[in-house]
């Protein structure tokens, strides 16, 4: 069996080759859940945050939802948080060694057209029962059939996400916006820029 310093050494080696592979599946999952940005939860604004009965925090970055198969609809303001925290989930499920994808931010900020909601309506048809789906948007249910352009099509999709899923709210002002109060000096065109620019971006990563 070797010498008390020869076992200790294997064990070593034997436990850095665990964390190696560990972190490079880790690194690996993050990479092909291409997130626009890598974002956590280190400093996270919970104060525009709602949350359904029965959920919390405590429950969110305990991944719960994916061990119950339930989607999540972060629904609100612009500029509250949605994204970070789908982001944040995304990579704080690859830091488990859990598959995840960002794919659906901001449902309805560009049209769909004819091809791509049926295609959106086969993800969630899809996933149903399977496996969790976040979907960050700022319009409440009632309007979804304008996004898919097909109120029937909209009303299937909202049934499977309200069966096994959780709806939590954003109310507040945009993070964006609040640098407005800083004490600097930009102008009103400046800064309507800068927005347009974060809009444009912004669209472009969830299209």
């Amino acid at each position: 069996l070797g010498t008390p310093k020869q076992v200790e050494y294997l064990a070593g080696y034997l436990e850095a080759e665990r964390s190696s592979r560990e972190a490079s599946k880790r690194a690996t999952l993050l990479r092909r859940c291409a997130l626009p940005a890598p974002k956590t939860f280190d400093g996270y604004d919970w104060s525009a945050v709602s949350w359904p009965e029965g959920m919390g925090r405590e429950s969110l970055l305990a991944l719960d939802f994916v061990e119950r198969r339930e989607d999540l609809v972060l629904m609100g303001d612009v500029g509250t948080g949605k994204t970070h925290m789908a982001s944040a989930l995304c990579a704080l499920a690859c830091e488990r060694r859990l598959e995840a994808r960002f794919f659906i931010d901001e449902l309805g900020f560009l049209p769909l057209d004819a091809d791509g909601a049926r295609l959106l309506f086969q993800v969630f048809a899809d996933a149903y029962e399977r496996q969790s789906v976040v979907i960050t948007t700022n319009l409440e249910f009632s309007r979804w059939g304008s996004v898919f352009g097909d109120d029937q099509m909209a009303a299937a999709v909202i049934d499977r996400i309200v069966h096994h899923g959780r709806l939590v709210q954003f109310r507040g002002e945009s993070y964006r916006a609040r640098f407005r109060c800083c004490d600097c000096s930009i102008s009103d065109a400046l800064f309507a820029q800068i927005l347009l620019t974060k809009h444009t971006v912004y669209a472009v990563g969830a299209e």
